[in-house]
């Protein structure tokens, strides 16, 4: 496949839940594409439709209460929405991937490490057991865990946070798929493991070729990994571009917020430091959102149609899309 042919195209998605205070629309029209390769950030707040992304991808809404009611989903032109179930479990794991937040819940505590990676093998290539099982020493390896050969016997609670999370990556990568998604695969370890994590990510991207769409609330992260970002509220893309535009230029008013929010290391020291920029308010119900857009109550620039309308995405050149008034209006240079 052509470099800058897309890998994966994700257009119109829609997904919706069934709640006792009515229809709750999780995803509202999201569109994005990513390239062989390349690596595709989404940020935003708890609650803006993050993760529902990742798991309408790999076919995993749960339903009922949930339904993917619009868009379609392509890996390779082949569109996952229309596929099989049997299908999407020879796709899980295969050609796409998850390492998700919390690796504890994720892994099986009554199989040894070894034995769960040597299944995704087994399942997906049909390689005997003993090949298998060589195949997951080799990924223990390739993820640095020291003396695999002894730790692929053992089970999850006899490792770290740090070791599990990798057993995570080595379990995700087995198959070599065409794309990893990572949900947030640092939350809960310490700074210099989410080091070496982001490190490992980019080195194996680098021998794999490997597509990586990064779920983060965390800039830092962003700005470490990522060559695209898209920023999402209440389950619709706010701003995407490149990490350099999000980083620099930032252009919807929730970006700038984002951004603004994160702390400085070359901040001037207390009491002589400024307060924290936060953002006001939370993120709304997603039975409650209006026909405006969804951000208008926390903005500082909405204007009276922002409440009642809601804006498109909008180019500004260069891959850089944004959905926001202020640019449908030429209100802002």
């Amino acid at each position: 496949m052509d470099a800058t042919t897309p890998l994966l195209e994700v257009e119109g998605l829609k997904v919706e839940f069934k709640t006792r205070r009515g229809i709750a629309k999780v995803l509202e029209g999201v569109t994005f594409n990513l390239e062989p390769g390349k690596t595709l950030g989404i940020v935003g707040e708890s609650g803006c439709g993050k993760s529902m992304t990742a798991l309408s991808i790999m076919r995993l809404v749960p339903i009922p209460p949930g339904r993917i009611s619009a868009g379609s989903i392509r890996l390779k032109g082949e569109d996952l929405l229309q596929a099989s179930e049997k299908r999407m479990r020879q796709v899980r794991g295969k050609d796409i991937s998850m390492i998700f937040q919390e690796p504890m819940t994720s892994l099986n505590p009554v199989y040894s490490i070894g034995d769960q990676i040597a299944e995704t093998v087994r399942v997906h290539e049909g390689l005997s057991r003993r090949a298998a099982f060589d195949r997951a020493v080799e990924m223990l390896k390739a993820v640095n865990i020291p003396a695999a050969e002894k730790r692929v016997n053992e089970f999850p609670h006899q490792m770290s946070g740090g070791m599990r999370q990798r057993v995570m990556i080595a379990m995700a990568l087995a198959c070599r798929p065409s794309v990893l998604i990572a949900d947030e695969p640092t939350t809960a370890l310490d700074v210099t493991v989410q080091a070496q994590v982001f490190d490992l990510l980019k080195e194996l991207q680098e021998k794999t070729g490997t597509t990586i769409i990064l779920i983060t609330h965390d800039m830092g992260a962003i700005a470490e990994m990522a060559d695209r970002v898209m920023v999402m509220y209440a389950g619709r893309a706010a701003e995407e571009a490149t990490t350099e535009q999000i980083l620099t230029a930032p252009k919807h008013p929730y970006t700038q917020g984002l951004i603004a929010c994160v702390p400085h290391m070359a901040d001037k020291p207390p009491p002589e430091r400024p307060p924290l920029t936060e953002i006001p308010g939370v993120v709304p119900a997603l039975t409650d959102l209006g026909s405006g857009c969804s951000f208008a109550p926390r903005c500082p620039h909405a204007m009276d149609h922002c409440h009642s309308q809601m804006p498109q995405p909008q180019e500004l050149g260069g891959g850089h899309r944004v959905a926001c008034w202020l640019y449908q209006e030429g209100a802002v240079a």
